[in-house]
């Protein structure tokens, strides 16, 4: 086994010529021959430096608009043998087979062209075929052979040598690389291509981005990753403008928070706060510090340590307002000079731009792992408006009531099974979150709004007139009867249930509006 090889011969073809020249000049400058293609050579050339074309090598022109250039023996001949085996050996010799020591490649820009809108046919053109070749053949002889695969590693073989554990690690890298690329290619041709929604192999890649201190508990160990190819903006890449590095659950509980905001981006201003990935105060009001103040008094309680996304710029009042308890971590759109100011005194804040919100009702698929395989489906980007219901009581529901229950809902989405949501105004009266029975998670909310009244000195609980919502349908009349108990004059829910007679006819007893939405919105 060779630790050190020095590199007499190599072989650039690259799409990005980022440090390019600068890496051939210093090839150049230990000795070592370049054989190149196309526009890399004429890069390398046009800084004045020797290159032996593709062509010579192989003794074959480059044809077919440049699709068949490097699938040739003497190329994957030089690549693949064994250099201490005999017969490889003398198999080169016999073909006049020359060694290359280096190959340095990127490949043909296929997920940028995806990106851009490109039609069909520049789509196929960008699938690269010789270099994730001439990739795989240098990897698989690492042995032999460094394949350098990012412009990263450029100065890591300027020296004109490479070491085993440097190849190794270069190998590494490149079949990290391949498989991202085709992952890339096999999702375009299932999902665009062929509009599939489950292909027979899901093939997905991402790249990371960092290690984080800890996962979900102490013991565990975590990291972020990024999906290779277009996403859509969010937590992950929004950018951080003070504060601690995060933690696991700081990413859990901010797209929580920034999700649910989402869902608002085109509203009245909005606030979000959440706790454990479960939202314990939303509003809606003329200004953001009006529904910061507003959301925080739903369950100032639960607020402590929280997580809080905004759907509008953040403005210095409201900074001022949120900086008056602990508070882990601020998601916005921006933030003006004076908003930065306050959280600069408030130096363990993490403070998150995000820039446009991301669509609620974007495509996509979300993946659990479970023992053995994974459960896929299409993300929940279900909606509601106002023609989807069905009035199904004697009593109509007023407009404010029509109002309150579509808040109510929007929320409710977002909450953990079994969820109920009360909702008042364009702010959320008493949250119950993921109770194993829907009437303990009616009761939840309507304590926690009792004990909102007594802290802030409301006249009655903010459950009184309100609306309420379920994630799913009351399979007894005993949740929509705790509702009645809170106060609640109007309820919207899926329907569904073989009891619906039932719970339609305590509903009408008590002189509830009651509106069917045909949707569920279960969240585990």
């Amino acid at each position: 086994m060779t630790d050190i090889v020095p590199i007499r011969r190599a072989l650039l073809s690259v799409s990005d010529k980022t440090g390019l020249v600068d890496l051939g000049k210093a090839l150049a400058d230990k000795g070592v021959e370049l054989v190149s293609t196309g526009g890399t050579a004429k890069a390398l050339r046009d800084a004045g430096l020797a290159v032996q074309d593709i062509s010579e090598l192989t003794g074959f022109p480059e044809m077919m608009d440049g699709r068949v250039k490097t699938l040739h023996p003497k190329v994957h001949g030089g690549l693949l043998a064994v250099r201490d085996n005999a017969e490889h050996v003398a198999s080169m010799e016999e073909h006049a087979i020359g060694a290359i020591d280096l190959v340095v490649v990127n490949l043909y820009p296929f997920v940028q062209t995806v990106a851009k809108g490109g039609t069909r046919d520049e789509i196929i053109e960008n699938i690269d075929i010789g270099g994730p070749s001439m990739v795989r053949s240098a990897a698989k002889n690492h042995e032999f052979v460094a394949i350098v695969t990012d412009p990263a590693d450029y100065a890591a073989v300027a020296a004109g040598e490479t070491t085993l554990a440097q190849r190794r690690k270069f190998a590494a890298k490149a079949y990290a690389l391949t498989a991202s690329y085709d992952s890339a290619i096999s999702q375009w041709f299932a999902f665009a291509d062929q509009g599939e929604n489950f292909p027979a192999t899901l093939a997905i890649t991402a790249e990371r981005a960092t290690e984080l201190r800890y996962g979900e508990n102490p013991h565990q160990k975590a990291a972020l990753y990024l999906p290779k190819g277009p996403a859509a903006r969010g937590i992950a890449n929004a950018v951080q403008v003070q504060g601690k590095e995060l933690s696991y659950n700081n990413y859990n509980d901010a797209d929580a928070a920034l999700e649910l905001v989402a869902e608002f981006r085109d509203a009245a201003p909005t606030v979000v706060i959440v706790k454990h990935a479960n939202p314990c105060g939303v509003a809606t009001a003329p200004t953001l510090v009006e529904a910061y103040e507003a959301a925080l008094k739903c369950d100032s309680v639960s607020a402590f340590g929280g997580i809080i996304a905004v759907n509008r710029p953040l403005d210095g009042p409201t900074a001022e307002a949120i900086s008056g308890i602990f508070t882990e971590v601020v998601c916005a759109p921006d933030a003006d000079d004076a908003a930065k100011a306050v959280f600069a005194k408030k130096k363990n804040l993490r403070l998150l731009l995000t820039g446009e919100l991301p669509n609620p009702k974007r495509p996509g698929l979300s993946i659990k792992p479970i023992a053995g395989g994974l459960l896929v489906q299409n993300r929940d980007n279900g909606s509601i408006t106002p023609g989807d219901l069905k009035v199904v009581t004697k009593r109509q529901p007023t407009s404010q009531e029509l109002e309150d229950a579509l808040f109510a809902w929007t929320v409710a989405k977002h909450v953990k099974s079994n969820a109920i949501v009360y909702a008042k105004d364009g702010v959320t009266a008493g949250i119950g979150a993921g109770q194993m029975n829907r009437r303990d998670s009616s009761r939840i909310a309507a304590a926690k709004a009792q004990e909102a009244a007594q802290t802030h000195g409301f006249a009655a609980p903010r459950t009184q007139g309100s609306a309420v919502a379920s994630d799913a349908f009351f399979p007894f009349a005993d949740g929509l009867l705790a509702a009645v108990e809170a106060g609640a004059t109007m309820v919207i829910q899926p329907g569904g249930s073989m009891r619906d007679e039932e719970v339609i006819k305590a509903a009408d007893e008590a002189g509830l509006a009651m509106v069917f939405t045909g949707m569920r919105h279960f969240r585990h």
